[in-house]
């Protein structure tokens, strides 16, 4: 798939299929012009640009297909003020075109591989919600490997009807040895599955041999906390431990704009700009009708990388950016705020 390496430079791609996986959840089927295959690694995601009210506004989704495959599919659900989720769920028809950022995302099976023990790898795959379509993308990927890895799947959901991709896990249980299927729901009903709220004690019954697996998890943000803790109070070895968040970031309650201005400089655009010492960057870009692509809102997609070139910004995040743009003087304009008057590189 020939996506642009500048973050910056979204594709457009059109949606060539959709359905319910849930009643509040849907998957979609993006496809190029051409049907080139799409390249990533499983468990990474992409941000996608899709106008609403003669605005583009973007988000990131996991990638729930397979690499090499003609189409991107990405499982999206209904969330509360969830302006582009929504919209996707109620709107986005076949036919309609959306744009799209490169596949990234530290969060995959390539980079973080299981750890071998007694020449075998074993892992957990946890998840909640819509959490599900990376750590979903990862097994699909391994059982699809030469060498088989042991897979526990623990998926939290509060019943069978509300479990995204069910016949597809429960397929592979039935057609992969090495699946292992674990749901515990809030309401069980008759399905023969546990019912019950995940607990470390939960983690240790459903899961015996847990110390012995890499955990990957991805879902709300207080599940993750939680389940995170729950790690901790049975002594997993948090090294082999990796998750996977799309929270925005939440300012903390110190937070404070400072009365005082600072000029923001952006040569490329001819602009000088305006905003409040301890304002977002981010905001501030926008708001000066800098068209600067901002879609996570929390740090991990890149998205909204900007080099400093003068002045000085306070970045709480820097994940996506490798240690020589960071010499270089690239930050992240989502979580970054405002120090000084500043010149930008876009």
């Amino acid at each position: 798939m020939p996506f642009s390496l500048n973050p910056n430079q979204p594709i457009k791609l059109r949606c060539i299929e959709k359905w319910f996986e849930t009643e509040d959840c849907v998957s979609i089927l993006l496809s190029a012009e051409g049907e080139q295959a799409f390249q990533f690694k499983p468990g990474q995601f992409v941000t996608l640009g899709v106008k609403i009210d003669d605005k583009t506004e973007y988000r990131a989704y996991s990638i729930s297909s397979l690499a090499g495959e003609a189409f991107l599919q990405l499982t999206i659900k209904r969330v509360v003020d969830g302006v582009v989720s929504n919209y996707i769920v109620d709107t986005l028809s076949v036919g309609d075109e959306v744009e799209c950022l490169a596949p990234t995302g530290d969060f995959n099976c390539v980079d973080h591989p299981p750890i071998e023990i007694d020449q075998q790898k074993k892992v957990l795959l946890v998840s909640a919600g819509c959490g599900i379509t990376p750590v979903y993308a990862m097994a699909n990927a391994w059982l699809r490997e030469d060498t088989p890895v042991d897979i526990t799947f623990l998926h939290i959901a509060r019943s069978t009807q509300q479990t995204i991709y069910l016949d597809k896990l429960e397929a592979f249980a039935k057609n992969h040895s090495q699946f292992n299927l674990k749901l515990l729901l809030k309401n069980a009903e008759s399905s023969g599955y546990p019912q019950g709220r995940l607990s470390a004690d939960w983690l240790k019954t459903l899961v015996p041999d847990i110390k012995q697996r890499t955990v990957y998890l991805c879902g709300p943000s207080q599940f993750m906390l939680d389940t995170a803790d729950y790690l901790q109070q049975i002594d997993f070895d948090m090294s082999q431990f990796y998750q996977e968040s799309f929270t925005p970031r939440v300012e903390s309650e110190e937070a404070r704009l400072v009365d005082e201005s600072v000029s923001i400089s952006v040569p490329s655009f001819g602009k000088t700009l305006q905003a409040n010492k301890g304002a977002l960057l981010a905001d501030a870009l926008e708001q000066g009708g800098v068209p600067l692509i901002v879609a996570c809102r929390s740090g991990i997609c890149g998205s909204c990388k900007c080099k400093v070139t003068v002045g000085l910004v306070e970045s709480s995040s820097s994940s996506p950016l490798t240690p020589e743009e960071i010499d270089q003087g690239y930050v992240l304009a989502c979580s970054s705020t405002l120090s000084s008057d500043v010149s930008i590189e876009l």
